[in-house]
């Protein structure tokens, strides 16, 4: 499947129990990493359009977690927490993700290659059944969602390279 958003395309797939997510982005790895792990940046783009976040707390390293409130448009609230598992700084992160209940709803494994002055991002988002990663694409709209929190990191990425260029 191929979502083609605002600002890039996204290349997904489905096999098993595991969503495949690919995208190449126009921000040197560095910047691509930064963004994906500061809290600075995060609220500006975690998440599909029209949701919002609150970070309580995040600590990423290896046993650190992140914290954090997602914001439905229509008002409800999604307890999150991240547990990382494995941060390789600028290639790699692993995380379990769960909710305010479960520590595990699902694995990620995130790669940041760097391609000149790009960044090909390869997100792997592992299930625990094939059946759970169904209903996480049907009744959660994962691989729209995926494709939609992506064009918002890209918005953000061509935000802070036009302000670092403004600032010489």
């Amino acid at each position: 499947m191929v979502h083609i958003g605002a600002n890039g395309c996204t290349e997904t797939s489905v096999n098993g129990r595991e969503i495949v997510v690919n995208r190449t982005l126009a921000a040197p790895r560095e910047l691509v990493f930064q963004t994906w792990t500061d809290p600075a940046h995060l609220p500006h783009w975690w998440g599909p359009k029209g949701f919002t976040i609150t970070v309580q707390e995040i600590d990423v390293r290896p046993g650190g977690e992140w914290r954090y409130i997602m914001h439905g448009p229509g008002g409800t609230d999604y307890e999150n927490r991240i547990l990382y598992r494995e941060v390789v700084h600028p290639e790699k992160l692993v995380y379990s993700h769960g909710d305010g209940g479960e520590e595990e709803s699902f694995r990620v494994t995130v790669t940041f290659a760097e391609q000149g002055e790009e960044t090909r991002l390869m997100m792997r988002m592992l299930f625990k059944s094939a059946e759970e990663l169904k209903q996480a694409v049907e009744e959660y709209g994962a691989i729209e969602g995926a494709g939609s929190t992506l064009d918002r990191l890209e918005e953000r990425l061509a935000a802070v390279i036009s302000e670092q260029a403004r600032q010489g």
